[in-house]
């Protein structure tokens, strides 16, 4: 290769490749976080404690990578994440970042008993939640030229009850260690599930009216309705955890026969989702042959797994219900293997974008 070839190769850089990715980057990757940490904490409740520490390992990386991928973008492309924000289709992924940095919170409580990591990470998914919840909803409510709702609306509007309901149960896991304040921060638990458990049955009636009544094809059945299931999974967490300290404050025994039954009825519906996914799934996959490769999406199928997983677990602990551990026991496999599928497809990814860098970096 001559000097003027060397000169028209483009010189690769970490500042660059970090401003490439943060440039492009998908608007719901915290999903990854999300799916990540609740299988971590799946399968540490399940006693399989070595696998759930090398996630949780992974999962402090994933979040701090993307972390600095967002800020970048924030800082450096700014115009690129106000138009993913005021958009009604990526405009609800933005929320993943309020869910992913709750339930890794919810992994240092839950994995390392560390309380003042989870407080710190459960007052920054606060302050995210005011921030991109009122923005999000602002901008699609007033902006002009609002798509028709079979273009704008998907499953990615859950992650508003799933942000939600993650605030929610991080707080109860910390409720314990605000001495003095537990009651203010159980009634903030509480309110949060409940608005919840609002959103979701406003949200899901449009989805499932978007479903039913508008043409659906496979390009449009995206991985995304998979938190049909996941943003009820959570729900049920955020209500079993709320149930189980209940007698901490007398007010949540005063409602505890409401809670057990909305509880239920919420696992029951998510319970209901999964046969009907999976039908679809193979409608899109075997019938139309759509193909199989890695997109940031697939971690939403993962993530209800999880989380289907350690609610059914939870609920069982505290309804007393004896049929659902067992059925726990064997979700976690389920949830493990596709985390495991997704994640050979994100390492073969990056693999095939750094090749072509290397490649350079080698002829230069």
């Amino acid at each position: 290769m001559d000097h003027e070839e060397k000169q028209s190769q483009p010189k690769f850089s970490i500042w660059n490749a970090v401003d490439q990715g943060a440039s492009h980057l998908y608007a719901g990757y915290f999903v990854l976080v999300m799916a990540t940490g609740i299988v971590s904490i799946a399968a540490y409740l399940l006693q399989i404690v070595p696998v759930a520490q090398a996630l949780f390992q992974i999962n402090k990386l994933a979040y701090g990578i993307l972390f600095l991928l967002t800020t970048v973008r924030a800082v450096r492309h700014f115009p690129r994440l106000i138009a993913d924000l005021i958009s009604h289709s990526r405009g609800p992924g933005l929320l993943t970042m309020i869910s992913g940095t709750c339930i890794l919170g919810s992994q240092f409580v839950v994995l390392d008993n560390d309380f003042a990591a989870g407080c710190l990470f459960w007052l920054f998914g606060i302050i995210l939640w005011c921030i991109l919840m009122y923005a999000f909803l602002t901008a699609v409510m007033i902006r002009e030229g609002k798509p028709d709702l079979e273009a704008g609306l998907n499953g990615d509007w859950l992650i508003a009850v799933v942000a939600t309901q993650s605030i929610s149960l991080l707080g109860t896991l910390l409720a314990l260690r605000f001495e003095g304040e537990q009651e203010g921060v159980l009634f903030l638990t509480l309110s949060t599930y409940l608005l919840g458990c609002a959103l979701y049955i406003i949200i899901i009636s449009l989805i499932f009216y978007r479903l039913t009544f508008f043409a659906l094809t496979p390009e449009e059945f995206t991985p995304s309705y998979w938190v049909n299931m996941g943003a009820v999974a959570i729900t049920t967490l955020a209500g079993s955890l709320l149930i189980l300290i209940a007698p901490q404050w007398s007010f949540l025994k005063e409602v505890l026969p409401f809670l057990k039954g909305f509880t239920l009825f919420f696992w029951v519906v998510g319970t209901w989702w999964i046969p009907l996914i999976m039908i679809l799934e193979v409608w899109r996959h075997v019938f139309n042959r759509f193909p199989l490769r890695y997109h940031p999406r697939y971690w939403d199928i993962v993530f209800p797994i999880g989380m289907y997983t350690t609610s059914t677990f939870e609920l069982g602990k505290a309804t007393g219900l004896p049929v659902l551990i067992p059925l726990s026991q064997y979700c976690v496999y389920f949830a493990l293997l596709a985390w495991a599928a997704i994640f050979i497809g994100l390492m073969h990814r990056l693999y095939n974008s750094c090749r072509p860098r290397a490649q350079i970096v080698g002829k230069n």
